[in-house]
């Protein structure tokens, strides 16, 4: 199976989410992660957006990471002249082309649509740039004006061109299907991107689907946040990727928990406690039936090993908690206990759990075999 490219869009689209307002030195820390995690490229802002927006791209630029960097840009000179400023080489130029789009958004036609990105992207390549297409609303788009489209910019020298499925208007057979035949008319050597949203929770599935039916880049954000409800998440799709479709990435997995830490942090939200690969219980299990399998065979609960990620197993106990697990936690206390302890204390375990609608910490657990071997001896 092929290598998966990432364009990671993070410090453009995965600040777009709402309330989302990342400091330059928070963006200085990203960009440096997203390098050191083998991201071939980035996507750091949008020039136009003015002259702070302008100057972080700029000292983004200035740390001459070996990752490529990239502006978003509409499709028109003045964003353009801003974007050459920032000394970002590679501009990404944008146009909707979905008939609902271009007529709602600009009152074009698409032919006109057509125009202004041809002339946007000669203009861009005129200033010595490196042009990325973008294909707003690709999903929603006729087949045959995106096969014109690209075939038209091709032309232009253009290579490289982003299929984004803006609205979740694609279920993972869809855009692989799209993504296949707009490459069977094309040039061999386009290379498309893929770029997900996540409506429908479908967006790390769309971007592997695309991928495998012939993308070589996919666009992601870490963590998947991004507007409305986000984009595919990078760490899921560069995970997903290697597991499932046995495919290569130059992603460093053992960094990815460290980048969505600073990532998260920065951005102010939360993502949820049971987020794939990097949310705080990705690898917590509590059923007594998982616990057991777990201490046995790892493989019996795994599909692979949280050390991948830099991350391990943990067990806590709570209302599905076995005997098993009240043994390991003791265990792990240096305290061993026979079977019937076990099971006095698992009836605590549950009642706790089920009247604090939570885990049970540790040390309780210690406390309460403490008050049984207390009776014990005060019995005798």
């Amino acid at each position: 199976m092929k290598s998966l490219k990432l364009c990671d869009t993070t410090l453009r689209d995965g600040e777009q989410a709402a309330g989302v307002s990342f400091t330059r030195a928070e963006k200085l820390e990203i960009a440096k992660l997203l390098s050191e995690s083998g991201v071939e490229q980035a996507e750091v802002g949008i020039p136009a957006m003015g002259k702070r927006e302008q100057e972080d791209i700029a000292a983004i630029a200035e740390l001459n990471l070996p990752m490529k960097l990239m502006t978003w840009n509409r499709s028109v000179p003045g964003d353009i002249d801003k974007a050459r400023a920032t000394g970002v080489n590679w501009s990404h130029v944008s146009i909707p082309v979905s008939e609902i789009q271009l007529h709602g958004k600009l009152g074009l036609t698409p032919a006109e649509g057509l125009n202004k990105l041809l002339g946007a992207a000669e203009y861009a390549r005129s200033l010595g740039m490196t042009v990325s297409v973008g294909m707003e609303d690709s999903s929603r788009a006729n087949m045959g004006f995106l096969v014109e489209l690209v075939n038209s910019l091709y032309k232009e020298g253009i290579r490289r061109f982003r299929y984004a499925d803006t609205v979740s208007a694609h279920h993972p057979g869809q855009i692989a299907e799209r993504v296949s035949t707009l490459l069977g008319e094309v040039p061999a050597d386009v290379e498309l991107e893929v770029h997900c949203h996540n409506d429908f929770g479908l967006a790390c599935a769309n971007t592997l689907s695309g991928v495998a039916a012939g993308a070589v880049w996919a666009s992601t954000t870490v963590a998947g946040i991004g507007e409305r409800t986000g984009n595919a998440a990078m760490e899921e799709v560069a995970m997903a990727w290697h597991h499932l479709y046995g495919g290569e990435s130059n992603v460093r997995f053992d960094l990815l928990k460290g980048l969505a830490d600073k990532v998260i942090a920065a951005s102010g939200r939360s993502v949820g406690d049971a987020k794939p690969i990097v949310g705080q219980l990705a690898f917590t299990h509590e059923s007594g039936i998982h616990v057991d399998g777990l201490m046995k065979e790892r493989a019996t609960y795994q599909t692979f090993d949280p050390a991948e990620v830099g991350r391990s197993h943990q067990f806590v106990l709570g209302k599905h908690s076995g005997t098993g697990g009240v043994s390991h936690v003791l265990d792990q206390w240096g305290l061993q206990i026979t079977p019937d302890t076990a099971g006095h204390l698992l009836e605590r375990v549950r009642d706790y759990a089920e009247s604090h609608k939570g885990t049970v910490p540790e040390y309780m657990l210690v406390q309460w075999l403490m008050e049984e071997q207390q009776r014990a001896q005060n019995a005798v």
